[in-house]
């Protein structure tokens, strides 16, 4: 050992650089001096969540010991959280969470983003030399290894953990977690998998139960990992990152309502996990669960008030999912979610000004909030300006398109909402997620509880169909019809009652009502996919009149 290494095993506090983030001086002071003692040099001092964030975008930092509690504006959580998102803390610094509060509500937010560490006030010195010197003592000895990951050299990453495993084996359960990861950062699931059970073989640990999972799901062994996760979170409550890939499995099931319900739980356990809620919102938009949607939604604007997440579009997700709700509701609950809307979308505009396309998108689901309320007036003076800056637009981006068509709809103008729609289909007809949008929308052009209604009516449609009752099938999909007229798979599967009707009873008028419903669907786009089904059951139909 040279002399300087020696030095360094000696004090190992002298040659890092030191950040102490708290807004009351007195603490500052007292830390700086208690780092000095235990033989820290470089050492600076800040008061809030701003200055915090920008020394360490213009200085390296080895260790971060912040206060959860910053006064007004940004807290601990949010200064970790930009932090790692951003990528201004290199892997091998080390961030503790300083706090004098021990809620679970805060020690579950603060976890999401993985702290190096807490101290908790009042803090001694015994205390800290304690904590911090055996955490950079564990930063030593790995370095070369964060290193190579700071630079993605991933492949030396592993390397070098495979040579420091029989080194330093005091650091085995670092180097092991350390090295699953990396393997399945690089694709090789194989022998990710083979880490992670050759921990798991000598002892249970949840981080290694949830890496294996990780890689069942990447291999598509859907119901493995989906069991092996419902029994970590049944030993660990507690375990968020669980309910994430547990949620995850699930939608990869096609168990959409599953997964909704994963992150609910989840979500009552982390309140303040803004990107979870996030997910919430948009799986339950996905099930039509709108309430369940617009409260994750009202979350989500409320966390992003000083979260580097912060997004225009959580703000906008949330005023259409209250117009949802509100649409056609002239009580005085739909009269409050409007007014929410409206509120939500000011708020937004004035937030978000910098963008220029904010003040259109808001204007987009104002016109429907206001038709949807009953104010005809208001609505076509702005769906007048609206139009007329849509189209100084040289081209249309497609979530603006969408929204657009959906309040021309309730407009009443569905043509043109049909020719923006067709429009978007040809331009974005290499982009799956866009057109299943188009299509839905060209299915269900009504408000959400119509659509909720009509998707009734075609379940007991089906019902009635499968127990044999065709009578029933016929008048539950007629009456689906009556609300959504244009909906292909409705149409189709009341063409499919009739023509089971007409081999129990060949009456031309079945034949005839047949043809009149295929007739309604001959501009179904190619790419809608209930445009093979129509072509086959119109070839049958003229085989029976042949």
């Amino acid at each position: 050992m040279n002399p300087s290494d020696r030095k360094d095993a000696v004090n190992p506090f002298g040659k890092l650089t030191f950040l102490v983030v708290d807004d009351f001086e007195n603490f500052r002071l007292s830390m700086r001096q208690m780092l000095r003692s235990c033989g820290a040099d470089k050492i600076e001092l800040v008061a809030h969540a701003t200055p915090a964030i920008q020394y360490c975008t213009y200085n390296h930092v080895d260790v971060v010991l912040c206060d959860y509690n910053l006064g007004e504006g940004k807290n601990g959580q949010h200064v970790l959280e930009e932090l790692r998102h951003k990528k201004l803390l290199k892997r091998s610094s080390l961030f503790l969470m300083v706090t004098a509060e021990t809620s679970k509500e805060m020690v579950m937010g603060a976890r999401e983003y993985q702290p190096d560490g807490y101290l908790t006030k009042p803090i001694n010195r015994a205390m800290l030399e304690q904590r911090l010197g055996s955490l950079i003592k564990q930063r030593n000895a790995l370095l070369p290894i964060t290193r190579e990951i700071d630079r993605e050299n991933y492949p030396e990453a592993i390397s070098l953990c495979l040579q420091t495993l029989p080194k330093q084996p005091r650091y085995k359960t670092w180097l092991m977690k350390t090295l699953g990861e990396l393997y399945f950062m690089v694709g090789d699931l194989a022998h990710a998998q083979k880490v992670y059970d050759d921990v798991l073989n000598q002892r249970e640990l949840s981080w290694a139960r949830l890496g294996r999972c990780k890689v069942l799901l990447a291999n598509r062994n859907f119901d493995q990992a989906v069991d092996g996760l419902k029994a970590l979170i049944e030993k660990h409550p507690d375990y968020m990152e669980a309910y994430d890939l547990l949620a995850e499995g699930l939608q990869k099931q096609g168990r959409s309502a599953q997964a909704q319900q994963v992150l609910e739980k989840a979500a009552e356990h982390s309140p303040n996990a803004l990107l979870r809620q996030k997910h919430l919102a948009e799986l339950a938009g996905a099930n039509q669960d709108i309430d369940t949607a617009s409260q994750a939604w009202r979350q989500t604007v409320s966390l992003g008030t000083y979260s580097i997440h912060d997004n225009a579009e959580h703000y906008l997700s949330l005023a259409q999912s209250l117009s949802d709700l509100s649409e056609g509701d002239l009580d005085e609950e739909g009269a409050a979610r409007s007014s929410e809307a409206l509120s939500v979308l000011t708020k937004m505009e004035k937030r978000f000004d910098n963008d220029e396309t904010i003040g259109l998108k808001s204007r987009i689901v104002q016109c429907r909030l206001h038709a949807g309320q009953g104010r005809h007036r208001e609505a076509e003076k702005i769906l007048t300006a609206v139009s007329s800056e849509l189209e100084s637009l040289e081209e249309l981006p497609a979530d603006m398109g969408l929204d657009f068509a959906k309040t021309l709809f309730r407009m009443g103008r569905e043509d043109q909402a049909k020719r923006i729609l067709g429009d978007l289909a040809s331009r974005f007809d290499n982009d799956p997620d866009t057109l299943q949008k188009i299509e839905n929308l060209l299915d269900e052009p009504v408000g959400f509880r119509q659509k909720l209604e009509a998707r009734s009516m075609n379940r007991d449609g089906i019902k009635a169909f499968e127990a044999g009752d065709l009578d029933a099938a016929v008048e539950a999909f007629n009456k689906a019809l009556a609300i959504v007229p244009d909906h292909a798979a409705l149409n189709l599967n009341l063409v499919q009652v009739l023509m089971k009707q007409y081999d129990q009873n060949p009456e031309p008028a079945l034949l005839a009502a047949c043809q009149q419903r295929l007739d309604h669907l001959n501009k179904l786009p190619e790419q809608h996919r209930q445009h093979r089904r129509y072509l086959a059951l119109t070839r049958k139909l003229k085989g029976l009149t042949a």
